[in-house]
């Protein structure tokens, strides 16, 4: 079976679909004494395996099961979950029959039946606007889709209610609130009317969506500057070249001087990538609940410009990279000078994940997120990746994002997210800067623990709180 290929040959894979009302299956594995085939099938695949899956997630998993073919120490030690799908139903009675006997009738509140298409029976649904087990009396419960701006169309402030949710605009602005209707217009008090419709430059930018996120935490607003867009023209000599600080996926980052003197560093996101908006307002979030002297400082933002712009406090010393990867010549930083810059990046990682209200999963710790003064101490910066961690929760499922090289493997493969993944990053850091210097029990010490850390399975890998006490 080739990556881009979901046809099998019979030599080396095969695959066949499953039949309906089928109820029970059995696999066997087995390889026929026939040594041409032997061999062809062994430089195929070095690992067996069989498995049962649902059609669609193996379409899409194809070429992603075809290279882990011949990882055997994957295969064995980790695995592979496979989703299946069970296609069952409340058999022999359809939704009339069963409803005209409310004691026989298996769907609960909030919900609607529906005949099955496989066979006679019926199946039970949560109506629009609730979640959960349809089959148990109170199993449909309320979704509050204020909670996640992807599941309302509020521009401004969402308000739920039972099985829906309404829309409406701050005091001061007027409309009806939502993205497919008239939004929300500022009134005008002797300044120009700000039309917030769909396009609008405070839209795009995710400023109502903002405030709203910003409200419901606390604390939020109070700690976020809204910069104007002339402030900080002014303050990067209009964006001008000799002021950029450094340039890479996610935009641009100039040097500006405001009035007041102050020296900052401006955040600009690449033009016309609706995802940095997303990034954008995750770390402001992110960055208004925290409070240490090793993570960047986040001043405030702006809104009124063709992309986001975020104003942080100005790390005089370039960022550790820059330090480490020098070309050609010999970085300044000392082995006690590398040690202290682990032991701080530690300290605010492991404050991240255990003394924040909510834990914060970093998910891109590199050298070149390391910002250094000129004191050589370590400030932890980009938290555009970072994801709040729910306090009742080990792991999230999220779509996998980070740096190839300091990836987690784990989280890489099963897109499962944990605080260990941060773990794995922080040791390929420690590995990338601590080379062939110090004493020789300070190396070992090091490679002890940067051996625990970089373990393919995250549940055997260290805390940032033991690495940091390490």
């Amino acid at each position: 079976m080739q990556s881009t290929d979901l046809s099998c040959s019979g030599i080396g894979c095969c695959q066949t679909a499953i039949p309906n009302h089928l109820d029970t299956f059995f696999l066997k594995l087995q390889m026929y004494d026939n040594r041409t085939n032997y061999a062809y099938t062994w430089n195929i695949s070095k690992c067996s395996y069989a498995f049962l899956s649902d059609q669609s997630w193996f379409t899409s998993n194809a070429p992603y099961l075809w290279n882990l073919r011949n990882e055997k120490e994957y295969l064995v030690n980790v695995g592979v979950r496979v989703p299946i799908v069970l296609d069952w139903a409340i058999r022999n009675k359809t939704c009339e029959e069963a409803q005209s006997d409310k004691a026989d009738y298996s769907c609960g509140e909030n919900t609607y039946c529906s005949n099955s298409t496989n066979g006679p029976g019926y199946l039970c649904y949560c109506v629009d606007g609730y979640q959960g087990n349809p089959y148990l009396s109170n199993g449909c419960q309320d979704v509050n889709e204020c909670e996640d701006p992807k599941s309302n169309l509020c521009v401004a402030i969402c308000t739920n209610t039972k099985g829906s949710y309404y829309c409406s605009c701050p005091r001061g602005s007027y409309g009806d609130g939502r993205r497919d209707g008239s939004g929300c217009t500022v009134k005008s008090e002797g300044f120009p009317v700000m039309k917030v419709s769909l396009g609008g430059l405070l839209l795009q930018n995710g400023g109502l969506l903002l405030q709203q996120q910003l409200s419901s935490h606390e604390g939020g607003l109070e700690f976020v500057k809204i910069y104007s867009e002339k402030e900080l023209e002014l303050a990067t000599n209009n964006n001008n070249e000799s002021c950029i600080l450094g340039q890479g996926g996610q935009g641009t980052v100039y040097k500006g001087i405001l009035p007041d003197h102050r020296i900052v560093a401006i955040k600009k996101s690449k033009i016309g990538d609706k995802s940095q908006i997303e990034q954008f307002i995750n770390e402001v979030i992110i960055l208004t609940q925290i409070n240490h002297r090793h993570i960047v400082k986040l001043l405030g933002c702006c809104l009124e410009t063709e992309v986001p712009l975020l104003v942080y406090e100005y790390v005089s010393n370039g960022t550790l990279s820059q330090h480490i990867h020098k070309n050609n010549r010999i970085s300044v930083l000392s082995w006690d000078d590398r040690l202290r810059i682990a032991t701080e990046t530690s300290s605010a990682l492991a404050y991240l994940h255990s003394a924040t209200s909510l834990p914060i999963i970093h998910r891109d710790i590199k050298s070149a997120n390391i910002l250094l003064d000129d004191s050589f101490t370590a400030i932890v910066s980009d938290f555009g990746a970072s994801r709040l961690f729910p306090m009742d929760q080990t792991q999230i499922t999220t779509l996998v994002r980070g740096t190839f090289g300091y990836l987690d493997p784990e989280y890489f493969h099963t897109s499962k997210l944990t605080e260990k993944s941060d773990v794995y990053s922080f040791e390929v850091l420690i590995n990338s800067q601590f080379v062939d210097e110090g004493k020789t029990e300070q190396i070992t010490a090091v490679a002890n623990l940067a051996k625990r850390c970089l373990n393919v399975r995250g549940e055997e890998r260290p805390t940032m709180r033991g690495c940091n006490g390490a």
